[in-house]
């Protein structure tokens, strides 16, 4: 199905430029299906990679442009413990390797292999577990981390230790990391020794060591949600693609829509 909307900023802009904003493709993305004539303007084909758009004016991405988008392979996977993320290092097992025929939760038209590139979008540790998406999708990974990403995560947490409204008062804001003060985040109590947070933002084992400076210990991480994702009943050490409709609302959640 093609993609059309109407450009309402006031200053014209470059095509390539307002798709990669609009959470279309990337710019190199955009520039490689204005080369097939596959972007138009008003019904006139764009040939020019630096075309800019005006006020007014109506893009179109041609059916084929956006079925080649859609056809990047986006899956996600509930990560057990004792799986890295990404790049391994000796003796380690990276979770894309649990992305197997066997382990398809529902149906795939597509089963990852040599000649997909997944790249974790968002890490999870090697001792924690939960929704993990593994992506070749360069505009997914820039709607779940990139810099402007309006995405929030939500973990279930288990810890051990004392914990007391003034540690879940710090967590919540008062903490700072490598010199840096975190965001605000949503920490709340949701059983014996067990805390829900919401973030909005992923420094390394972030979790785990706000909890090491109230006198905490994490003993079990899951990470539940990212955006409008949710894990749900998918079992632990299964995967399943995401559909055209949860793409969509993950680009839609970075943009705070």
């Amino acid at each position: 199905m093609s993609w059309t909307r109407r450009y309402d900023e006031a200053e014209p802009q470059r095509v390539n430029r307002w798709l990669a904003q609009s959470g279309v493709c990337s710019r190199r993305e955009a520039e490689g299906l204005i080369a097939q004539g596959l972007v138009s303007i008003d019904g006139e084909t764009v040939t020019d990679p630096g075309r800019k758009i005006e006020p007014g004016q109506t893009l179109t991405l041609a059916d084929a442009g956006a079925s080649k988008l859609e056809s990047s392979l986006t899956v996600m996977l509930h990560k057990p413990t004792g799986y890295v993320s990404g790049q391994p290092e000796h003796g380690q097992i990276p979770a894309v390797k649990l992305l197997t025929r066997a382990a398809l939760w529902g149906d795939s038209a597509v089963t990852p292999g040599f000649e997909h590139k997944l790249a974790p979008v968002g890490r999870l540790d090697l001792d924690s577990r939960g929704l993990l998406i593994l992506s070749e999708d360069g505009v997914v990974a820039k709607a779940v981390i990139g810099p402007t990403s309006e995405l929030d995560k939500e973990y279930l947490v288990r810890v051990s230790g004392p914990i007391t409204e003034r540690k879940i008062g710090l967590l919540r804001h008062g903490l700072e990391l490598d010199g840096r003060k975190l965001k605000p985040a949503k920490v709340t109590l949701i059983g014996e020794q067990r805390l829900r947070f919401v973030l909005k933002e992923g420094r390394n084992r972030q979790i785990r060591r706000m909890c090491e400076l109230v006198d905490l210990r994490v003993v079990d991480l899951h990470r539940v949600r990212v955006g409008p994702l949710k894990l749900g009943d998918l079992p632990e050490g299964m995967w399943r693609p995401l559909t055209a409709e949860e793409r969509a609302a993950l680009i839609a959640g970075s943009q705070g829509r």
